[in-house]
């Protein structure tokens, strides 16, 4: 196994937040957890511990408290699929019969009223999930957020191919996988009805804003891959981690491959502030309010990971910081060498251009920011 990485502190200059009833939220998420007896007795058990509501509160810490409570069931319920079914479960190991149980579950979240599973706790959870869901958000953020989920449990069968030919694939796919099947797309929607407004498609689908997406994913997934990297390893088993991928890829050492990982993420984590700092420059007032999220959903991601007993596994401590730097271990500004990502550093127009003057310069801005509204104009 060789010896325990020791996990240096990691470069956030993101604010840390929480709302303000977090401790509730928190103990409602365990009794929902209870009452739909998501996973095993044993999962489940450790899952209500793990201070699950406590990171859907530093996510949407201004959120309308009804929708963050819907957070914090909706990530327990991500854990009760990610663990009981893939991770520790014998699903984990047969992508076909996995795709069909998510297919079931997925059927479930478009239509929960079909005759189906009525007997099956996750199926049973995800029904009350998608009503809570349906009271707070439009019938478009429902319905990304089941294209999400699709795409998560696609993610996920694609991991467990991986798992099951006990294999280690290559960056770039990792890298493609990890994006989705970390779960954080899912909880997109989730981010804009706890703020009350709708993204609209003209900004939420421009590329540069889908790539700022991305970057949130990338950093939150990554830093999950370092902080998590204890659990996983020791636990005895098959598992996929940036870490392993990157040690088994440059066949470096790994306490090497934990700096890679990390200088990784802080080059996207530059990128991804001067990304958001144009969009916010120059985006409507929704998605400023978007792009805040993000950085409190990367954030609220970090401040859990290295607070979570999940990760810090006091019976077997983990070395994990207690603290975050100011400055990144890699700042270089050229893109990462992934092919899957490397377009990111494309999405900006060139630095002498990022800050526009008036009249043709702005002009040339807003039709980058708004192509749907300069062609019907």
């Amino acid at each position: 196994m060789g010896p325990d990485l020791v996990v240096p502190p990691i470069y956030s200059p993101l604010k840390p937040a929480i709302h303000p009833h977090h401790a509730a939220i928190d103990a409602r998420a365990a009794a929902w957890a209870e009452q739909f007896r998501i996973g095993s007795d044993e999962l489940r058990g450790r899952l209500v511990k793990h201070d699950i509501g406590t990171f859907a509160a530093r996510v949407l810490p201004e959120g309308r408290e009804e929708v963050v409570a819907i957070a914090a069931d909706f990530i327990i319920w991500l854990f009760g699929v990610d663990d009981g079914y893939c991770e520790e479960g014998e699903l984990g190991t047969r992508p076909g019969e996995l795709m069909g149980a998510l297919s079931r579950l997925l059927r479930i979240a478009q239509n929960p009223e079909v005759p189906m599973l009525a007997e099956d706790p996750l199926a049973q959870g995800l029904r009350d999930l998608r009503y809570r869901m349906d009271l707070y958000g439009t019938p478009g953020q429902v319905a990304r957020w089941i294209d999400a989920l699709r795409e998560y449990f696609s993610s996920v069968v694609w991991e467990a191919s991986f798992r099951s030919a006990g294999t280690v694939p290559d960056l770039n796919d990792y890298t493609l996988m990890r994006i989705y099947d970390g779960a954080t797309s899912v909880m997109m929607p989730l981010l804009e009805m706890g703020q009350g407004y709708e993204l609209q498609p003209h900004e939420r689908d421009l590329t540069a804003v889908r790539a700022a997406a991305e970057m949130a994913y990338f950093i939150i997934c990554w830093d999950n891959d370092v902080f998590s990297h204890h659990k996983e390893a020791r636990a005895g088993g098959f598992y996929l981690n940036a870490v392993r991928v990157l040690e088994v890829e440059h066949d470096i050492p790994r306490d090497q491959a934990l700096g890679m990982a990390i200088a990784q993420r802080d080059r996207v984590m530059n990128l991804f502030l001067r990304t958001s700092e144009y969009l916010q420059t120059y985006g409507s007032p929704q998605l400023r309010q978007f792009l805040d999220s993000l950085g409190h959903f990367i954030r609220g991601a970090e401040d859990w990971g290295v607070s979570s007993i999940r990760y810090t596994t006091p019976d077997d401590p983990a070395n994990l910081p207690s603290t975050f730097r100011d400055t990144p271990s890699d700042d270089s500004p050229e893109p990462l060498d992934i092919p899957a990502i490397s377009w990111w550093w494309d999405v900006l127009p060139d630095q002498d251009e990022s800050r526009p003057s008036q009249g043709v310069a702005q002009t040339s801005l807003d039709s980058f920011l708004h192509p749907i509204a300069q062609r019907t104009a």
